[in-house]
C-alpha cells in the first residue's frame, strides 16, 4: 500500500531525480516557459515556486540556498535581479497548463509558465529594441564628419580619372614583380653556374 507516500519518483534514483528537476528548473528560469510532460511539471512546480520566494527575499541567505539547490551562477543571478524583482503577487507564480498527447508513447504534455509570462517577456523584448535604437542614434550622431568623408571618397571613385589612376598603380604593381621574379631567376642561374665551377 502507498499510504502517505508524498512525491513522484519517475522511475529514478534519488540523483538523477534532483539532476532531472535542476534542469527543468534552470530551464525554466533561463526561458520563462518550458513543455514536459504534466507529471514533471506539477513535481517542478513546487520547487520553481520555492526558488522564485528566494528570490523575491533577495537576501545574502536566500542567494546561498538558491545556489545550493540549483548551482547555476548565472541562472541564480537573472532569477534574484531580472524576474523575481517584477512580481507583485505572493504566491502561485507558475501554472501548468495542458496541451497535447506526445506522439510515439502518447504521454500527456503541459506548458510550464509564469502566470506573468507576458509581462516578464515583454519587458525584455523592449529593452533591445531601445538598445538597439540607441546604438543606431549614437553612431549616427557621433560621426557626421566620418561620413561626409566616406561619401566625398565614393564619388571620387566614381570618376573615370580615379579608375584610371587606380589602373595605372595595378599595371605598375604587376610590372614590379615581374621584375623581382626576373632577377631571382637571374640570381638562381647564377648561383648553379657557379656550383658547376
Amino acid at each position: 500500500m502507498r499510504h502517505r507516500v508524498a512525491g513522484r519518483a519517475f522511475g529514478r534514483t534519488a540523483n538523477h531525480r534532483k539532476a532531472l528537476f535542476r534542469g527543468l528548473v534552470t530551464s525554466l528560469f533561463d526561458h520563462l516557459k518550458i513543455e514536459t510532460t504534466a507529471a514533471k511539471a506539477k513535481a517542478v512546480k513546487s520547487m520553481a515556486e520555492k526558488m522564485i520566494t528566494l528570490g523575491k527575499k533577495g537576501d545574502l541567505s536566500s542567494r546561498r540556498l538558491a545556489l545550493s539547490r540549483i548551482p547555476n551562477k548565472k541562472i541564480v543571478t537573472k532569477l534574484f535581479t531580472e524576474i523575481a524583482p517584477k512580481i507583485e503577487r505572493s504566491s502561485g507564480y507558475l501554472r501548468v497548463v495542458k496541451t497535447r498527447f506526445r506522439a510515439g508513447d502518447n504521454s500527456d504534455m503541459a506548458i510550464l509558465e509564469f502566470v506573468d509570462y507576458e509581462m516578464l517577456k515583454g519587458d525584455g523584448g523592449e529593452k533591445k529594441e531601445e538598445k538597439k535604437e540607441g546604438k543606431k542614434k549614437a553612431k549616427a550622431d557621433d560621426k557626421p564628419e566620418e561620413k561626409e568623408k566616406t561619401e566625398e571618397k565614393a564619388k571620387a571613385a566614381d570618376k573615370p580619372e580615379a579608375k584610371e589612376k587606380k589602373v595605372k598603380k595595378a599595371k605598375a604593381a604587376k610590372k614590379e614583380v615581374v621584375k623581382e621574379e626576373k632577377a631571382e631567376k637571374a640570381e638562381e642561374v647564377k648561383e648553379e653556374a657557379k656550383e658547376e665551377k
